[in-house]
C-alpha cells in the first residue's frame, strides 16, 4: 500500500486544512507537513460529536462490537503502511510496530466481545413492592450510561495502542462516547492514517459523522480550548506530569468539572529481597537490565529503582553494568525526548550522595543506559531522586535493614507498579512491605518485570497520583470502559422507555 498523508484534520466525516502548518521529525525517511489545529476547529469537532451522541449513545452493544471490529479490520487493512510511516516518525523497530498493531487490534476486538457479554453494565433490579409498610418501595432500576463526547490526547511513546486507536478512544466508543483525539506532534502520519481507518469503519457501519473526529498540531490554546469545552464530559491523556498537571488543573477549574483520566508516569521500583538475590541474584540484574532497556526506556511502566539490602548491592551493580554494557545506542521518540532524557541524567549525576556506576554520552535522538547508586538515607532525603527520568536510567537505592527498606516504601509517591523479587524465605519481609506497596501502586508484581501490560479483563494501568489522576480507574483492559460511563436510576419506568440492557436486545 503506497500511502502518503493528506496533512488534514478528520472533523467529522471531512479532511480540513488550516491556513498553517508545521513539518513532522521523523527518525528517518521524508518529512510532511500537517495542518495546524486551531479553537475553531475544536468547537466543530465537539459539536459534531454532541450531536452524534444523541444516536450514537443509544447503538445497540452489537452495533457498537461491530463499529470496534470494523476498526481493527480496517487496522489490519493497513498494516504494511502503519508500519512503515510509524517507524519513520518514531525510530522505532519493525517488530515493536508490528507488535503494538497487534496489540491495539486485540483491545478493540476484546472490547467487543466484553460489551455484548452485557456485565460491564452492573444492571440492578429492585421490585416494587406495593404493599410495604410504611411505605411502599417504587420499583427501581439502575444501568451503566454514556456520559457524552470524549476529547483523548495521544501518547508519544506509543503512536497506536495509546493513540488515535488506542485504549482510551476504544474504551470511549464500547462505552456509546464519541470520541475527539488530539493527535501528538511526535508522530502525525501514524495518527493521519489510523484516523482513515477509523472513519471507514464508521462509515461502513452507517454511524453518524461527529462519532469521530482528529485534530493535529496546534499550541496549547488548542488543547486548552478541548479540555475546557462545555460539551466534553471526560479527557483521556497519557503523558508528562507537567503537561498533564495542567490539563488536569483546567478540568478541575471548568464552571462545570469534569474528570482527567491522566496517566502521568512512574519510576515502577523493585524490591529485590534477601534469599532471592542469594538465589538467583545475576538473573535478576540481567532481567532488569534487559527491561530497564526495553525500547530505550521509553515505557510508562520502565523499571528504573531496584532497592536491595546494602550488603548484596555490589554484586548487583556489577551483574547489572555488565548488562548494560553490552546495550547499543537507541533512538528515542523525539529530540525533544532525548534531549530530556541526557538533562535529568545529569541531573542524577549531580544529587547529593549519588554515585555513577555507568554514564555515557548521548547523541542528539540516541539514548545509551546510565546506571547509578544512591544510600537509602540520601534517598529519603531528597525527594526529587524519586521523580521520572523518562529513558534507559537505573537508579540502585540500598538499604542498611529491612526496616530502611520498609521506610523507603514508605517515601514513595504514586507508582503504576511496584515489584517484588523473593523467594520463600522472604515471605516476612514481603507480607510487611505488601500493605505499603498496595497503597502506593495499581500492579503488583512478583518474581518478573513490569514492562508489558495485558490487556485483559483483570488489568489495572493506573495508580495513586502521580501515577495517574483516578486512582479508582484504568486505562488498560476492559474495566477501562467504565470510566466514560455513569449509573442512572430508573423508577417506575416504562419498559418501552429503558435503554438496552433491561430486556432488550
Amino acid at each position: 500500500m503506497n500511502w502518503q498523508p493528506k496533512g488534514a484534520h478528520l472533523i467529522a466525516g471531512q479532511w480540513v486544512s488550516t491556513q498553517d502548518s508545521f513539518a513532522s521529525e521523523p527518525a528517518y525517511g521524508p518529512s510532511h507537513r500537517f495542518a495546524v489545529g486551531t479553537p475553531a476547529l475544536v468547537d466543530q469537532a465537539v459539536n459534531a460529536a454532541e450531536a452524534a451522541y444523541i444516536s450514537y449513545g443509544w447503538t445497540t452493544r452489537a452495533a457498537r462490537a461491530a463499529f470496534l471490529n470494523a476498526i481493527a479490520d480496517e487496522i489490519e487493512a493497513r498494516a504494511e503502511a502503519i508500519t512503515a510511516i510509524g517507524c519513520q516518525e518514531t525510530g522505532l523497530p519493525d517488530g515493536r510496530l508490528n507488535g503494538e498493531r497487534g496489540r491495539t487490534t486485540g483491545q478493540l476486538r476484546l472490547f467487543a466481545q466484553h460489551i455484548l457479554v452485557g456485565d460491564y453494565l452492573d444492571r440492578r433490579h429492585d421490585p416494587a413492592l406495593p404493599d410495604r409498610q410504611p411505605l411502599p418501595r417504587p420499583d427501581l432500576k439502575m444501568i451503566q450510561r454514556p456520559i457524552g463526547p470524549v476529547a483523548v490526547f495521544g501518547a508519544s511513546n506509543f503512536p497506536l495502542a495509546f493513540s488515535t486507536a488506542g485504549g482510551d478512544t476504544a474504551a470511549a466508543f464500547a462505552a456509546g462516547c464519541p470520541v475527539v483525539v488530539k493527535g501528538h506532534s511526535a508522530h502525525p502520519g501514524t495518527s493521519e492514517i489510523i484516523a482513515e481507518a477509523i472513519e471507514a469503519a464508521r462509515q461502513s457501519c452507517g454511524l453518524p459523522a461527529g462519532v469521530f473526529s482528529l485534530i493535529q498540531g496546534g499550541n496549547r490554546a488548542v488543547g486548552q480550548a478541548l479540555v475546557q469545552h462545555p460539551l466534553i464530559r471526560a479527557v483521556g491523556f497519557t503523558g508528562s506530569l507537567a503537561g498533564g498537571r495542567a490539563l488536569f488543573d483546567l478540568c478541575a477549574a471548568r464552571p462545570d468539572p469534569i474528570p482527567f483520566f491522566g496517566e502521568l508516569g512512574s519510576v515502577n521500583p523493585m524490591f529485590l529481597l534477601p534469599a532471592a538475590m542469594r538465589a538467583r541474584g545475576a538473573a535478576i540484574a540481567k532481567g532488569w537490565a534487559a527491561s530497564l532497556t526495553m525500547g530505550a526506556g521509553q515505557f510508562c511502566t520502565n523499571p528504573g529503582i531496584a532497592v536491595i539490602r546494602v550488603d548484596q548491592a555490589d554484586a548487583l551493580a556489577d551483574a547489572t553494568l555488565a548488562a548494560l554494557t553490552e546495550v547499543g545506542d537507541q533512538v528515542m521518540l523525539t529530540e525533544g525526548i532525548a534531549d530530556a532524557y541526557a538533562k535529568g541524567a545529569a541531573r542524577m549525576a549531580q544529587a547529593p550522595g549519588v554515585r555513577a556506576l555507568l554514564t555515557q554520552m548521548c547523541d542528539r535522538r540516541r539514548a545509551k543506559p546510565h546506571l547509578y547508586r544512591v544510600t537509602g538515607a540520601d534517598w529519603l532525603a531528597n525527594h526529587a531522586l524519586g521523580e521520572e527520568v523518562f529513558g534507559p536510567l537505573g537508579l540502585i537505592v540500598t538499604a542498611t535493614d529491612d526496616s530502611e527498606m520498609q521506610a523507603i516504601a514508605q517515601s514513595l509517591d504514586g507508582q503504576l507498579t511496584a515489584t517484588l523479587h523473593m523467594d520463600d524465605a522472604d515471605m516476612t519481609l514481603a507480607q510487611r512491605l505488601l500493605p505499603t506497596l498496595e497503597r502506593k501502586a495499581g500492579r503488583i508484581v512478583v518474581n518478573g518485570y513490569p514492562t508489558g501490560v495485558e490487556v485483559a479483563d483483570a488489568m489495572v494501568h493506573g495508580g495513586p497520583y502521580p501515577a495517574s489522576t483516578n486512582f479508582g480507574a484504568t486505562s488498560v483492559g476492559t474495566l477501562s470502559i467504565r470510566r466514560f460511563l455513569r449509573p442512572i436510576c430508573y423508577q417506575n419506568t416504562p419498559d418501552a422507555l429503558l435503554p438496552e440492557g433491561f430486556g432488550k436486545s
